[in-house]
């Protein structure tokens, strides 16, 4: 059985008594307060629940992450990153991303990005807490992502493209600039076909929580601006 949350504290269960089925279910029920969502993500848990159900609360087992030092990029990938007909910013349409990131996919009519988490969200970022990442080429916005920051510690939330492979410029950005900024790892939450192709991993729940208590309260004042540039590709 899994626990249901109260309003009246941000605590939760400990990550051992999540569900092997549904893989990684540990709780339900609380709210989307800044103070509860960061102290979930703090303790590796995440919040993700279709509309109309309940809220629920996540931490599989094993937990894909990236390492900012493996980041694989290929051939083909490499050559579009050089390419200078598109420009990559840190924060300038947080709300924008979010509403890409929660617009329908191929072969999907709905969306987990419900209102209620796309305030909350919002919410942090407005806290500084959340951040995003834009992909623009033409004055348009064709790609990005959003997730979390705590310490040195990057957790992923979701991305998206309007055009061939902008996710993935916006990743392979994010990646090389946390990794200047001594942000080890980035959680990628899930196994995700899209992220392994650029260097994501399975680790167990019992690596990741332990790597996740060395880095997330390690001090990090980024300035969310990009500091390098494409030539940081290859030449």
């Amino acid at each position: 059985m899994i626990s249901w949350l109260s309003r009246t504290t941000h605590e939760f269960p400990p990550n051992s008594r999540a569900l092997k089925d549904p893989n990684g279910l540990l709780a339900a029920g609380g709210d989307l307060s800044p103070e509860r969502i960061l102290n979930a993500y703090r303790n590796g848990i995440f919040p993700w629940y279709n509309p109309g159900e309940p809220i629920l609360w996540w931490s599989p087992d094993p937990r894909c992450v990236i390492y900012s030092d493996r980041l694989h990029i290929s051939r083909s990938l490499r050559k579009r990153l050089r390419r200078s007909d598109y420009q990559v910013t840190f924060d300038q349409a947080f709300g924008a991303v979010m509403d890409g990131c929660a617009a329908p996919r191929a072969g999907s009519s709905g969306t987990w990005i419900s209102p209620e988490m796309h305030a909350a969200y919002r919410q942090l970022h407005h806290k500084g807490h959340a951040h995003s990442v834009e992909v623009w080429q033409d004055g348009e916005l064709t790609g990005g992502l959003y997730g979390i920051a705590s310490g040195r510690m990057f957790f992923g939330e979701s991305m998206f493209s309007r055009r061939t492979d902008a996710s993935k410029i916006a990743f392979a950005w994010l990646v090389e600039q946390l990794k200047i900024w001594g942000y080890p790892l980035i959680d990628c939450q899930v196994h995700n076909p899209h992220l392994v192709t650029l260097g994501a991993e399975e680790i167990t729940r019992e690596t990741f929580l332990r790597e996740l208590d060395r880095i997330v309260d390690t001090p990090c004042s980024p300035s969310w601006k990009f500091d390098i540039d494409a030539s940081v590709f290859g030449g």
